[in-house]
């Protein structure tokens, strides 16, 4: 079980996160990205995932600046909601809330990254932008092939569903052709596969990822 803090990010704004400690000495650090949903459960299960991993994990709550304690459901007002909220949640700070929490584990050693949908996206963004972190790991990030004119600065892997209509199979194949020394890994899946909480949720492919990600950050973390 992990504890709400409370981050200060260079501009000054001050967000909260969710932090869980793992149960020994840290092995690294994991910054975790939400989705459109806000640090709901599913996240904060995510991070309490890696803390048992032997992480220190962390939550930041991105859609603070738009309107703090956001925290939704899976619902079609709540996709509503979240697309709203996200639209109001610009790069530039986001990126600056995510560099705040790195910052605040960042003493637990090498940092990794690891983030879902929206959450996936960040985190190719944060990889190409923001100097700090050992590795990142993006599940179904949509936007990332607008992207790809910026390179990685840190070793990345990333996981599609194949069944996934908001990110096309055309997609998956710019950011395997921009980037082939990159695993992608494609799952057979939905969006969100990941989420136990969703109806797209894939218990086995929810677990390969899982695997995936821990021996990557395994070899780049610690």
């Amino acid at each position: 079980m992990g504890t709400a803090i409370r981050l200060t990010a260079a501009d000054g704004h001050v967000l909260s996160a969710y932090q869980a400690e793992p149960a020994g000495t840290p092995r690294g650090a994991v910054v975790v990205l939400q989705e459109i949903f806000g640090v709901n459960s599913h996240i904060r299960r995510v991070a309490d995932g890696y803390a048992a991993a032997g992480y220190r994990a962390i939550a930041p709550a991105l859609f603070d600046r738009a309107e703090p304690g956001v925290e939704l459901a899976y619902g079609a007002d709540d996709v509503t909601r979240g697309i709203d909220l996200k639209a109001r949640s610009p790069l530039d700070t986001a990126l600056l809330d995510i560099a705040a929490a790195r910052d605040a584990v960042a003493d637990a050693g090498k940092v990794g990254v690891v983030g879902y949908c929206w959450g996936g996206f960040l985190v190719y963004a944060t990889a190409s932008r923001l100097p700090g972190f050992a590795a990142a790991s993006s599940y179904y990030g949509g936007g990332v092939a607008g992207m790809l004119g910026e390179v990685p600065a840190i070793p990345i892997i990333f996981h599609f569903g194949e069944r996934d209509r908001h990110i096309t199979a055309e997609h998956v194949a710019s950011v395997q052709a921009a980037l082939p020394q990159v695993s992608v890994f494609v799952y057979p899946a939905d969006h969100g596969f990941n989420c136990e909480d969703r109806a797209a949720f894939d218990a086995p492919s929810a677990e390969l990822a899982r695997e995936r990600t821990l021996r990557f950050f395994a070899d780049t973390i610690g």
